[in-house]
Protein backbone atom coordinates (compact mmCIF):
# COMPACT_ATOMS: atom_id res chain seq x y z
CA UNK A 1 0.00 0.00 0.00
CA UNK A 2 1.39 3.63 -0.88
CA UNK A 3 1.69 5.75 2.10
CA UNK A 4 0.19 9.35 2.57
CA UNK A 5 2.05 11.72 5.09
CA UNK A 6 -0.33 13.98 6.55
CA UNK A 7 1.21 17.55 7.91
CA UNK A 8 -1.51 18.53 10.63
CA UNK A 9 -1.73 21.50 13.22
CA UNK A 10 -3.34 20.57 16.96
CA UNK A 11 -7.27 20.40 17.14
CA UNK A 12 -9.07 23.86 16.73
CA UNK A 13 -5.94 24.91 14.32
CA UNK A 14 -5.24 28.98 13.85
CA UNK A 15 -4.12 29.98 11.28
CA UNK A 16 0.04 29.45 11.88
CA UNK A 17 -0.73 25.83 11.94
CA UNK A 18 -2.97 25.38 9.15
CA UNK A 19 -0.54 27.96 6.96
CA UNK A 20 2.59 25.53 8.05
CA UNK A 21 0.93 22.62 7.05
CA UNK A 22 -0.22 23.68 3.63
CA UNK A 23 3.52 25.51 3.32
CA UNK A 24 5.84 22.46 3.90
CA UNK A 25 3.74 19.63 2.25
CA UNK A 26 3.96 22.12 -0.88
CA UNK A 27 7.69 22.33 -0.31
CA UNK A 28 7.59 18.37 0.17
CA UNK A 29 6.23 18.06 -3.07
CA UNK A 30 8.63 20.27 -4.53
CA UNK A 31 11.35 18.35 -3.25
CA UNK A 32 9.80 15.35 -4.72
CA UNK A 33 7.63 14.01 -2.20
CA UNK A 34 4.20 13.35 -3.98
CA UNK A 35 2.52 11.65 -0.88
CA UNK A 36 3.07 14.47 1.44
CA UNK A 37 -0.36 16.32 2.26
CA UNK A 38 -1.80 19.20 4.51
CA UNK A 39 -4.36 18.60 6.66
CA UNK A 40 -6.55 20.56 9.55
CA UNK A 41 -7.73 19.13 12.65
CA UNK A 42 -10.65 21.11 12.92
CA UNK A 43 -13.10 23.88 10.74
CA UNK A 44 -11.09 27.51 9.59
CA UNK A 45 -11.70 30.25 11.69
CA UNK A 46 -12.58 33.42 10.15
CA UNK A 47 -9.27 35.04 9.87
CA UNK A 48 -7.43 31.79 8.46
CA UNK A 49 -10.60 31.14 5.88
CA UNK A 50 -10.29 35.36 4.92
CA UNK A 51 -7.28 34.68 3.89
CA UNK A 52 -7.55 30.94 1.85
CA UNK A 53 -10.19 32.93 0.26
CA UNK A 54 -8.15 35.90 -0.14
CA UNK A 55 -4.91 34.14 -2.10
CA UNK A 56 -7.08 31.37 -4.00
CA UNK A 57 -5.67 28.88 -2.15
CA UNK A 58 -7.57 25.28 -1.89
CA UNK A 59 -7.68 24.68 2.15
CA UNK A 60 -6.30 21.33 3.21
CA UNK A 61 -8.29 18.34 3.74
CA UNK A 62 -10.43 18.46 7.05
CA UNK A 63 -9.12 15.02 9.28
CA UNK A 64 -11.49 15.55 12.46
CA UNK A 65 -10.29 12.44 14.05
CA UNK A 66 -7.84 9.77 13.51
CA UNK A 67 -9.09 7.00 15.21
CA UNK A 68 -8.69 3.66 13.10
CA UNK A 69 -10.70 3.47 9.96
CA UNK A 70 -11.50 0.89 6.84
CA UNK A 71 -9.60 3.31 4.30
CA UNK A 72 -6.16 3.12 6.47
CA UNK A 73 -5.55 -0.23 6.37
CA UNK A 74 -7.62 -1.62 2.90
CA UNK A 75 -6.24 -2.68 -0.23
CA UNK A 76 -6.70 -0.01 -3.26
CA UNK A 77 -5.56 -1.66 -6.31
CA UNK A 78 -8.31 -4.50 -6.29
CA UNK A 79 -10.35 -6.18 -9.48
CA UNK A 80 -13.13 -7.00 -10.04
CA UNK A 81 -14.95 -9.60 -11.95
CA UNK A 82 -18.66 -8.38 -14.13
CA UNK A 83 -21.47 -10.95 -13.42
CA UNK A 84 -21.53 -12.25 -16.44
CA UNK A 85 -18.15 -13.57 -16.66
CA UNK A 86 -18.05 -17.15 -16.16
CA UNK A 87 -16.77 -19.00 -13.02
CA UNK A 88 -14.01 -21.16 -15.44
CA UNK A 89 -12.38 -17.64 -16.82
CA UNK A 90 -13.08 -15.27 -13.29
CA UNK A 91 -11.48 -18.96 -11.39
CA UNK A 92 -8.05 -18.67 -13.81
CA UNK A 93 -8.07 -15.00 -13.45
CA UNK A 94 -7.80 -15.47 -9.88
CA UNK A 95 -5.09 -18.03 -9.76
CA UNK A 96 -2.74 -16.23 -11.93
CA UNK A 97 -3.07 -12.67 -10.13
CA UNK A 98 -3.02 -14.91 -6.43
CA UNK A 99 -6.07 -13.11 -5.37
CA UNK A 100 -8.23 -15.42 -2.92
CA UNK A 101 -11.61 -13.35 -3.47
CA UNK A 102 -12.79 -11.43 -6.05
CA UNK A 103 -15.75 -8.73 -5.99
CA UNK A 104 -18.48 -9.76 -8.65
CA UNK A 105 -19.62 -6.26 -10.18
CA UNK A 106 -22.67 -5.18 -12.41
CA UNK A 107 -22.53 -3.80 -15.87
CA UNK A 108 -22.67 -0.27 -14.04
CA UNK A 109 -19.52 -1.44 -11.73
CA UNK A 110 -22.10 -1.75 -8.47
CA UNK A 111 -21.59 -4.55 -6.27
CA UNK A 112 -23.33 -7.74 -6.01
CA UNK A 113 -21.19 -10.29 -4.70
CA UNK A 114 -18.00 -12.12 -3.36
CA UNK A 115 -15.97 -14.87 -5.34
CA UNK A 116 -14.45 -16.63 -3.01
CA UNK A 117 -13.13 -20.41 -3.00
CA UNK A 118 -14.94 -21.57 -0.08
CA UNK A 119 -17.96 -20.56 -1.61
CA UNK A 120 -17.24 -21.73 -5.20
CA UNK A 121 -16.65 -25.04 -3.63
CA UNK A 122 -20.12 -25.15 -2.14
CA UNK A 123 -22.14 -24.14 -5.01
CA UNK A 124 -19.87 -26.50 -8.26
CA UNK A 125 -20.42 -29.08 -5.49
CA UNK A 126 -24.53 -28.89 -5.28
CA UNK A 127 -24.59 -28.25 -9.16
CA UNK A 128 -22.33 -31.83 -9.25
CA UNK A 129 -24.58 -33.04 -7.11
CA UNK A 130 -25.81 -36.73 -8.70
CA UNK A 131 -29.14 -36.60 -6.55
CA UNK A 132 -29.99 -33.40 -7.97
CA UNK A 133 -31.14 -32.37 -11.41
CA UNK A 134 -28.68 -30.57 -13.29
CA UNK A 135 -29.77 -27.26 -14.20
CA UNK A 136 -27.95 -24.09 -14.01
CA UNK A 137 -28.11 -20.53 -15.43
CA UNK A 138 -25.52 -20.04 -18.18
CA UNK A 139 -25.40 -18.56 -21.46
CA UNK A 140 -24.44 -20.36 -25.05
CA UNK A 141 -21.42 -17.88 -25.63
CA UNK A 142 -20.52 -18.69 -21.81
CA UNK A 143 -21.02 -22.60 -22.48
CA UNK A 144 -18.58 -22.13 -25.50
CA UNK A 145 -15.59 -19.96 -24.04
CA UNK A 146 -15.53 -22.55 -21.23
CA UNK A 147 -15.12 -25.34 -23.38
CA UNK A 148 -13.30 -23.69 -25.57
CA UNK A 149 -15.45 -25.21 -28.24
CA UNK A 150 -15.51 -24.60 -32.01
CA UNK A 151 -18.93 -22.73 -32.92
CA UNK A 152 -20.55 -24.70 -35.80
CA UNK A 153 -24.02 -23.27 -35.42
CA UNK A 154 -24.78 -20.19 -33.66
CA UNK A 155 -28.02 -18.76 -33.27
CA UNK A 156 -29.16 -14.73 -32.24
CA UNK A 157 -29.14 -14.04 -28.39
CA UNK A 158 -26.12 -16.60 -27.88
CA UNK A 159 -25.48 -14.14 -24.61
CA UNK A 160 -28.73 -14.25 -22.97
CA UNK A 161 -28.75 -16.24 -20.17
CA UNK A 162 -30.57 -19.49 -19.54
CA UNK A 163 -31.25 -21.99 -17.51
CA UNK A 164 -29.76 -25.20 -18.47
CA UNK A 165 -31.13 -28.52 -18.10
CA UNK A 166 -28.15 -30.62 -18.99
CA UNK A 167 -28.03 -34.43 -20.51
CA UNK A 168 -25.27 -36.15 -21.25
CA UNK A 169 -26.51 -39.25 -24.39
CA UNK A 170 -24.87 -42.61 -23.02
CA UNK A 171 -28.28 -44.21 -22.66
CA UNK A 172 -30.02 -46.35 -25.73
CA UNK A 173 -31.62 -44.19 -28.58
CA UNK A 174 -35.67 -44.58 -27.13
CA UNK A 175 -34.31 -44.12 -23.40
CA UNK A 176 -32.47 -40.89 -24.78
CA UNK A 177 -36.29 -40.09 -26.51
CA UNK A 178 -38.11 -40.41 -23.39
CA UNK A 179 -35.74 -38.55 -21.24
CA UNK A 180 -36.14 -35.45 -23.89
CA UNK A 181 -39.82 -35.87 -23.71
CA UNK A 182 -39.78 -35.45 -20.07
CA UNK A 183 -38.18 -32.51 -20.39
CA UNK A 184 -39.48 -31.24 -23.07
CA UNK A 185 -40.45 -27.57 -21.74
CA UNK A 186 -36.55 -26.84 -20.63
CA UNK A 187 -33.80 -25.11 -22.22
CA UNK A 188 -31.73 -28.94 -23.01
CA UNK A 189 -28.09 -28.76 -23.69
CA UNK A 190 -27.10 -32.22 -24.84
CA UNK A 191 -23.54 -33.40 -24.73
CA UNK A 192 -23.12 -36.33 -27.48
CA UNK A 193 -19.99 -38.07 -28.80
CA UNK A 194 -20.27 -39.29 -32.37
CA UNK A 195 -23.47 -40.75 -32.29
CA UNK A 196 -25.08 -39.86 -35.62
CA UNK A 197 -28.24 -41.34 -34.58
CA UNK A 198 -28.49 -39.23 -31.07
CA UNK A 199 -27.31 -35.51 -33.33
CA UNK A 200 -30.82 -36.27 -35.30
CA UNK A 201 -32.44 -37.44 -32.35
CA UNK A 202 -31.81 -33.84 -30.63
CA UNK A 203 -31.90 -31.30 -33.91
CA UNK A 204 -35.65 -33.00 -34.42
CA UNK A 205 -36.60 -32.33 -30.99
CA UNK A 206 -34.98 -28.58 -31.35
CA UNK A 207 -32.86 -28.74 -28.31
CA UNK A 208 -31.16 -25.29 -27.20
CA UNK A 209 -27.82 -27.04 -27.27
CA UNK A 210 -26.41 -29.91 -28.97
CA UNK A 211 -22.47 -30.49 -28.26
CA UNK A 212 -20.66 -32.71 -30.11
CA UNK A 213 -17.17 -34.07 -27.94
CA UNK A 214 -13.64 -34.95 -28.88
CA UNK A 215 -13.69 -32.87 -32.33
CA UNK A 216 -16.42 -34.32 -34.21
CA UNK A 217 -18.82 -32.45 -36.38
CA UNK A 218 -21.91 -32.94 -37.95
CA UNK A 219 -22.67 -33.76 -40.59
CA UNK A 220 -23.61 -31.59 -43.54
CA UNK A 221 -27.20 -32.59 -43.38
CA UNK A 222 -27.66 -32.51 -39.99
CA UNK A 223 -26.00 -29.49 -39.89
CA UNK A 224 -28.65 -27.75 -42.34
CA UNK A 225 -31.17 -29.42 -40.16
CA UNK A 226 -30.22 -28.00 -36.74
CA UNK A 227 -29.69 -24.03 -38.73
CA UNK A 228 -33.69 -24.47 -39.94
CA UNK A 229 -34.87 -25.75 -36.43
CA UNK A 230 -32.60 -22.82 -34.37
CA UNK A 231 -30.23 -25.25 -32.53
CA UNK A 232 -27.17 -24.57 -31.78
CA UNK A 233 -24.24 -26.60 -32.23
CA UNK A 234 -20.82 -26.21 -31.00
CA UNK A 235 -17.68 -29.19 -30.78
CA UNK A 236 -15.40 -29.74 -27.50
CA UNK A 237 -11.92 -30.63 -27.85
CA UNK A 238 -12.35 -33.14 -24.62
CA UNK A 239 -14.31 -36.19 -24.60
CA UNK A 240 -17.41 -36.54 -23.13
CA UNK A 241 -16.09 -36.92 -19.15
CA UNK A 242 -14.04 -33.96 -19.11
CA UNK A 243 -16.79 -31.76 -21.02
CA UNK A 244 -19.63 -32.64 -18.57
CA UNK A 245 -17.33 -31.69 -16.08
CA UNK A 246 -16.65 -28.72 -17.51
CA UNK A 247 -19.72 -27.29 -18.31
CA UNK A 248 -20.48 -26.73 -14.89
CA UNK A 249 -18.06 -23.97 -14.88
CA UNK A 250 -19.82 -22.01 -17.76
CA UNK A 251 -21.90 -20.25 -15.07
CA UNK A 252 -21.90 -16.52 -14.62
CA UNK A 253 -20.05 -15.59 -11.62
CA UNK A 254 -23.26 -13.54 -10.90
CA UNK A 255 -25.16 -16.68 -9.85
CA UNK A 256 -22.20 -18.43 -8.04
CA UNK A 257 -21.06 -15.28 -5.73
CA UNK A 258 -21.61 -15.25 -1.84
CA UNK A 259 -24.29 -12.30 -1.37
CA UNK A 260 -24.13 -12.86 2.03
CA UNK A 261 -20.60 -11.00 2.27
CA UNK A 262 -21.16 -7.50 4.19
CA UNK A 263 -19.76 -4.71 2.57
CA UNK A 264 -18.19 -1.41 4.39
CA UNK A 265 -16.88 1.65 4.21
CA UNK A 266 -13.62 3.67 4.19
CA UNK A 267 -14.68 5.35 7.06
CA UNK A 268 -15.83 2.30 8.77
CA UNK A 269 -13.60 1.98 12.25
CA UNK A 270 -11.56 -1.01 12.21
CA UNK A 271 -13.43 -1.61 16.10
CA UNK A 272 -16.67 -2.37 13.89
CA UNK A 273 -15.66 -4.29 11.10
CA UNK A 274 -13.28 -6.69 13.75
CA UNK A 275 -16.30 -7.89 14.47
CA UNK A 276 -17.89 -8.13 11.38
CA UNK A 277 -14.53 -10.24 10.51
CA UNK A 278 -15.06 -12.39 13.32
CA UNK A 279 -18.37 -14.07 12.37
CA UNK A 280 -17.72 -13.97 8.64
CA UNK A 281 -16.80 -17.54 7.50
CA UNK A 282 -15.05 -15.74 4.55
CA UNK A 283 -12.02 -12.88 6.24
CA UNK A 284 -12.62 -10.60 3.32
CA UNK A 285 -14.99 -7.54 3.47
CA UNK A 286 -15.41 -5.30 -0.06
CA UNK A 287 -15.21 -1.93 0.42
CA UNK A 288 -17.56 0.47 -0.91
CA UNK A 289 -18.45 3.53 -1.75
CA UNK A 290 -21.48 5.97 -1.46
CA UNK A 291 -22.69 4.49 -4.69
CA UNK A 292 -22.05 0.75 -4.14
CA UNK A 293 -18.88 0.64 -6.42
CA UNK A 294 -16.19 -1.64 -5.08
CA UNK A 295 -12.61 0.37 -4.01
CA UNK A 296 -10.47 -1.96 -2.20
CA UNK A 297 -10.77 -4.91 0.48
CA UNK A 298 -9.99 -5.55 3.83
CA UNK A 299 -8.94 -8.78 5.61
CA UNK A 300 -8.18 -9.38 8.98
CA UNK A 301 -4.76 -9.85 7.24
CA UNK A 302 -4.61 -6.33 6.74
CA UNK A 303 -5.31 -5.48 9.89
CA UNK A 304 -2.04 -7.04 11.38
CA UNK A 305 -0.39 -4.36 8.93
CA UNK A 306 0.97 -0.76 9.71
CA UNK A 307 -1.66 1.59 8.25
CA UNK A 308 -0.87 3.31 5.25
CA UNK A 309 -0.53 6.64 6.78
CA UNK A 310 1.91 8.43 8.97
CA UNK A 311 1.96 11.84 10.38
CA UNK A 312 4.21 15.26 10.54
CA UNK A 313 3.05 17.61 13.11
CA UNK A 314 3.27 21.34 13.13
CA UNK A 315 2.63 23.83 15.47
CA UNK A 316 2.14 21.23 18.55
CA UNK A 317 4.02 18.77 20.15
CA UNK A 318 1.69 17.88 22.95
CA UNK A 319 -0.34 14.69 22.63
CA UNK A 320 -3.51 16.67 24.03
CA UNK A 321 -3.58 19.00 21.40
CA UNK A 322 -3.41 16.52 18.73
CA UNK A 323 -5.65 15.50 16.93
CA UNK A 324 -7.82 11.87 18.01
CA UNK A 325 -6.17 8.92 17.68
CA UNK A 326 -3.30 9.83 16.55
CA UNK A 327 -1.07 7.62 19.13
CA UNK A 328 -2.23 4.91 16.78
CA UNK A 329 0.32 5.89 13.87
CA UNK A 330 4.15 6.70 13.31
CA UNK A 331 4.97 10.46 13.88
CA UNK A 332 7.74 11.09 11.33
CA UNK A 333 8.67 14.85 12.42
CA UNK A 334 7.42 17.84 14.59
CA UNK A 335 8.41 21.58 13.73
CA UNK A 336 7.26 23.36 16.49
CA UNK A 337 7.72 26.90 18.77
CA UNK A 338 6.48 25.78 21.62
CA UNK A 339 7.60 24.99 24.81
CA UNK A 340 8.53 20.76 24.27
CA UNK A 341 5.11 18.62 26.01
CA UNK A 342 4.62 15.02 26.74
CA UNK A 343 5.26 13.39 23.08
CA UNK A 344 6.52 10.47 23.15
CA UNK A 345 7.55 8.11 19.84
CA UNK A 346 8.69 4.88 19.37
CA UNK A 347 11.47 5.57 16.82
CA UNK A 348 13.94 8.74 16.63
CA UNK A 349 12.20 11.52 14.65
CA UNK A 350 13.05 14.88 13.45
CA UNK A 351 12.22 17.38 15.98
CA UNK A 352 12.57 21.08 15.31
CA UNK A 353 11.67 23.34 17.87
CA UNK A 354 12.74 26.99 17.83
CA UNK A 355 11.94 30.04 20.31
CA UNK A 356 10.26 31.64 17.07
CA UNK A 357 7.11 33.98 16.88
CA UNK A 358 5.79 31.46 14.48
CA UNK A 359 6.07 27.94 12.43
CA UNK A 360 5.89 29.73 9.43
CA UNK A 361 9.01 31.32 9.80
CA UNK A 362 10.24 27.82 10.35
CA UNK A 363 8.55 26.68 7.68
CA UNK A 364 9.72 30.03 5.42
CA UNK A 365 12.97 29.62 6.30
CA UNK A 366 13.42 25.58 5.25
CA UNK A 367 12.14 26.27 1.72
CA UNK A 368 15.71 28.79 2.14
CA UNK A 369 17.36 25.46 3.81
CA UNK A 370 16.47 23.19 0.81
CA UNK A 371 17.42 26.45 -2.08
CA UNK A 372 13.50 25.99 -3.13
CA UNK A 373 12.03 28.85 -4.32
CA UNK A 374 8.93 29.48 -2.44
CA UNK A 375 5.78 29.83 -4.67
CA UNK A 376 3.94 33.58 -4.61
CA UNK A 377 0.42 31.96 -3.12
CA UNK A 378 3.01 29.91 -0.25
CA UNK A 379 4.87 32.72 0.60
CA UNK A 380 1.43 34.94 0.87
CA UNK A 381 -0.43 32.44 3.48
CA UNK A 382 3.46 32.30 5.40
CA UNK A 383 3.02 35.94 5.90
CA UNK A 384 0.49 35.89 6.96
CA UNK A 385 1.16 32.91 9.45
CA UNK A 386 4.00 35.32 10.82
CA UNK A 387 1.97 38.79 11.27
CA UNK A 388 -0.89 36.47 13.09
CA UNK A 389 0.77 34.31 15.34
CA UNK A 390 3.08 37.83 16.78
CA UNK A 391 0.42 40.26 16.00
CA UNK A 392 1.97 42.05 12.91
CA UNK A 393 5.24 41.85 15.07
CA UNK A 394 4.33 43.19 17.99
CA UNK A 395 3.79 40.01 20.44
CA UNK A 396 6.71 39.76 22.69
CA UNK A 397 7.15 36.55 21.16
CA UNK A 398 8.72 38.06 18.08
CA UNK A 399 11.83 37.87 16.95
CA UNK A 400 14.86 39.30 14.83
CA UNK A 401 14.15 36.39 12.51
CA UNK A 402 10.07 36.88 12.07
CA UNK A 403 10.89 40.28 11.38
CA UNK A 404 13.69 39.44 8.37
CA UNK A 405 11.23 36.44 7.13
CA UNK A 406 8.14 38.79 6.76
CA UNK A 407 10.51 41.36 5.44
CA UNK A 408 11.35 38.81 2.73
CA UNK A 409 7.81 37.55 2.01
CA UNK A 410 6.94 41.01 1.95
CA UNK A 411 9.01 41.66 -0.69
CA UNK A 412 8.13 38.58 -2.96
CA UNK A 413 4.49 38.99 -2.69
CA UNK A 414 4.43 42.66 -2.72
CA UNK A 415 2.03 42.66 0.19
CA UNK A 416 2.75 45.48 2.68
CA UNK A 417 3.46 44.27 6.37
CA UNK A 418 0.81 46.71 8.11
CA UNK A 419 -1.82 46.77 5.64
CA UNK A 420 -2.02 42.89 5.08
CA UNK A 421 -1.39 42.61 8.92
CA UNK A 422 -4.48 44.86 9.86
CA UNK A 423 -6.66 43.51 7.30
CA UNK A 424 -6.06 39.81 8.73
CA UNK A 425 -6.20 41.29 12.18
CA UNK A 426 -9.72 42.41 11.64
CA UNK A 427 -10.77 39.87 9.57
CA UNK A 428 -10.41 37.43 12.76
CA UNK A 429 -11.70 39.86 15.58
CA UNK A 430 -15.02 40.22 14.72
CA UNK A 431 -17.16 38.76 18.07
CA UNK A 432 -20.84 40.29 17.05
CA UNK A 433 -23.27 37.40 15.66
CA UNK A 434 -20.77 34.49 16.80
CA UNK A 435 -21.83 32.35 19.87
CA UNK A 436 -19.55 32.39 22.92
CA UNK A 437 -19.00 28.88 22.43
CA UNK A 438 -17.29 28.85 18.62
CA UNK A 439 -15.09 32.02 20.22
CA UNK A 440 -13.82 29.98 22.94
CA UNK A 441 -13.25 26.40 21.12
CA UNK A 442 -11.56 28.31 17.74
CA UNK A 443 -8.26 28.58 19.22
CA UNK A 444 -8.33 26.09 22.73
CA UNK A 445 -5.67 24.53 23.93
CA UNK A 446 -5.78 21.44 26.46
CA UNK A 447 -2.31 21.40 28.82
CA UNK A 448 -1.14 18.92 31.44
CA UNK A 449 0.91 20.04 34.44
CA UNK A 450 1.84 17.07 36.57
CA UNK A 451 -2.12 16.00 37.77
CA UNK A 452 -3.86 19.20 36.84
CA UNK A 453 -5.33 19.52 33.45
CA UNK A 454 -6.23 23.38 32.31
CA UNK A 455 -7.49 24.73 28.89
CA UNK A 456 -6.40 28.12 27.72
CA UNK A 457 -8.30 29.80 24.57
CA UNK A 458 -7.27 32.84 22.87
CA UNK A 459 -9.53 35.72 20.76
CA UNK A 460 -7.80 39.03 19.72
CA UNK A 461 -10.04 41.57 19.32
CA UNK A 462 -10.28 45.66 18.90
CA UNK A 463 -13.11 46.08 21.64
CA UNK A 464 -12.80 43.73 24.81
CA UNK A 465 -15.88 45.44 25.95
CA UNK A 466 -17.95 43.05 23.25
CA UNK A 467 -16.90 40.41 25.27
CA UNK A 468 -16.99 41.88 28.64
CA UNK A 469 -20.40 42.96 27.92
CA UNK A 470 -21.57 39.21 27.22
CA UNK A 471 -19.29 37.81 30.00
CA UNK A 472 -21.95 35.81 31.70
CA UNK A 473 -22.77 33.68 28.47
CA UNK A 474 -18.87 33.13 28.06
CA UNK A 475 -18.12 32.15 31.64
CA UNK A 476 -21.01 29.68 31.06
CA UNK A 477 -18.95 28.10 28.11
CA UNK A 478 -15.78 28.00 29.79
CA UNK A 479 -17.41 25.90 32.82
CA UNK A 480 -18.67 23.85 30.20
CA UNK A 481 -15.10 23.22 28.67
CA UNK A 482 -14.01 22.59 32.31
CA UNK A 483 -16.13 19.92 33.29
CA UNK A 484 -15.45 17.98 29.71
CA UNK A 485 -11.74 18.66 30.32
CA UNK A 486 -12.07 17.53 33.73
CA UNK A 487 -9.87 20.59 34.02
CA UNK A 488 -8.86 22.51 37.06
CA UNK A 489 -9.96 25.59 35.19
CA UNK A 490 -10.76 26.77 31.64
CA UNK A 491 -9.77 30.21 30.77
CA UNK A 492 -9.89 32.78 27.75
CA UNK A 493 -7.38 35.37 27.02
CA UNK A 494 -9.12 38.28 25.42
CA UNK A 495 -6.44 40.31 23.55
CA UNK A 496 -7.06 44.16 23.08
CA UNK A 497 -4.63 44.22 19.47
CA UNK A 498 -5.43 48.39 19.91
CA UNK A 499 -3.49 48.57 23.61
CA UNK A 500 -1.74 45.04 23.42
CA UNK A 501 -3.03 43.98 26.62
CA UNK A 502 -5.44 41.91 27.89
CA UNK A 503 -8.59 40.37 30.10
CA UNK A 504 -8.42 37.23 31.27
CA UNK A 505 -12.22 35.72 31.78
CA UNK A 506 -11.76 31.97 34.17
CA UNK A 507 -13.52 29.77 35.65
CA UNK A 508 -11.97 27.57 38.01
CA UNK A 509 -12.07 24.83 41.13
CA UNK A 510 -12.90 27.21 44.14
CA UNK A 511 -9.42 25.79 45.68
CA UNK A 512 -7.77 27.74 43.15
CA UNK A 513 -9.22 30.63 43.14
CA UNK A 514 -6.57 31.76 46.28
CA UNK A 515 -3.39 31.22 44.46
CA UNK A 516 -4.65 33.46 41.50
CA UNK A 517 -1.96 36.71 41.52
CA UNK A 518 -3.40 38.54 38.68
CA UNK A 519 -5.30 41.98 39.07
CA UNK A 520 -8.52 41.35 39.33
CA UNK A 521 -10.69 43.31 37.09
CA UNK A 522 -14.10 42.12 38.26
CA UNK A 523 -15.55 38.64 39.26
CA UNK A 524 -13.77 35.96 37.04
CA UNK A 525 -12.06 38.52 35.23
CA UNK A 526 -8.72 39.72 36.08
CA UNK A 527 -6.08 42.70 33.94
CA UNK A 528 -3.11 41.24 32.08
CA UNK A 529 -0.80 44.69 30.99
CA UNK A 530 0.89 44.39 28.07
CA UNK A 531 0.22 40.66 27.76
CA UNK A 532 -0.71 39.24 24.34
CA UNK A 533 0.77 35.65 24.04
CA UNK A 534 -0.71 32.77 25.43
CA UNK A 535 2.57 30.50 24.76
CA UNK A 536 5.04 32.84 26.11
CA UNK A 537 3.18 34.91 28.81
CA UNK A 538 0.47 33.53 29.46
CA UNK A 539 1.21 29.81 30.13
CA UNK A 540 4.58 30.42 31.75
CA UNK A 541 2.11 32.58 34.22
CA UNK A 542 -0.26 30.07 35.18
CA UNK A 543 1.93 26.88 35.04
CA UNK A 544 3.25 28.67 37.84
CA UNK A 545 0.06 29.29 39.40
CA UNK A 546 -0.59 25.77 39.27
CA UNK A 547 2.46 24.36 40.35
CA UNK A 548 2.18 26.37 43.44
CA UNK A 549 -1.30 25.14 44.02
CA UNK A 550 -0.11 21.38 43.67
CA UNK A 551 2.66 21.39 46.14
Amino acid sequence: MNKTVYIIGHKNPDTDAVVSAVGYAKLKNLLGYPEYVAARAGHLNPQTKYIFEKFGVPRPEYIPDLIPRVKYFMQSDVETVSEDVSIWESIGDMEKSANRVTPVVDTDGKYKSLLHYSGFARGVLSILNPEKKHRFTTSIDLIQKTLNAQPIIIQKDSDKQFKASIHVASSSVDTFKKRLEAHSNEDIVVIASDRQDIHKICIENKVKLLITTSNYVITKDLKELAEKNGVNVIVSPYSTSPTSMLIAYSMPVGSMGDKEIKTVGINDTVSKIKDILKNEQCKYLPVVDDENRVIGMISEHDLMHEPNIEIILVDHNEITQAVEGIENYTIREVVDHHRIGTLSTKNPITFINRPVGSTSTQIAGMYHDYKIPIPKDIASLLLCGILSDTLILQSATTTDVDREMAEYLSSITDLDIKDIGNEIIIAGSQVSGRQAGELIRQDMKEYVEGKAVYTASQIEVGNPQEILDRKTEFLEELEIERRSHKALFSCLLVTDITKLSSDLLIVMDSKFEQFITFPKKEENVYYLQDVVSRKKQLIPMVTELVLNYLR
